[in-house]
């Protein structure tokens, strides 16, 4: 029985995609954040899969610095009334979190499996 081979891909590539760490073809995700049991393609089991809250946190620093940035930039820029500041920063502030927290989750699940990464425990 032959094994099957499976190329060296890019965890940002299949991340970004939502596709399997391992063949790059299977879905990562069953809904919006929900990580599948294992891939529909290769048969890889995602229970080693532990996304935690890395990927909230990163988006959360990266979403806060933009979303601060262009808010003192457009003050600073163009002194507008309150109103247009509740009108570019609200969306920069729910939608971008909403765009790139899946991307987030999958490149960290992806990297995790590339790298072996485990969670740590004791053997006592």
């Amino acid at each position: 029985m032959t094994e099957n081979y499976y190329p060296d891909i890019s965890p940002l590539k299949t991340g970004m995609a939502g596709t399997c760490p391992r063949c790059g073809r299977g879905k990562l995700f069953d809904g919006y954040l929900t990580v599948a049991r294992k891939c529909s393609s290769c048969g890889l089991s995602y229970e080693f899969a532990d996304g935690g809250d890395g990927a909230a946190w990163f988006v959360m620093l990266f979403v806060c610095v933009v979303g601060v940035g262009s808010i003192l930039g457009v003050e600073v820029a163009y002194s507008p009334p309150f109103w247009v500041h509740a009108l570019i920063a609200i969306p920069v502030l729910i939608l971008l979190p909403l765009v790139l927290l899946r991307p987030a989750k999958g490149v960290l699940i992806n990297q995790q499996w590339k790298t072996g990464a485990r969670e740590g425990r004791h053997d006592t």
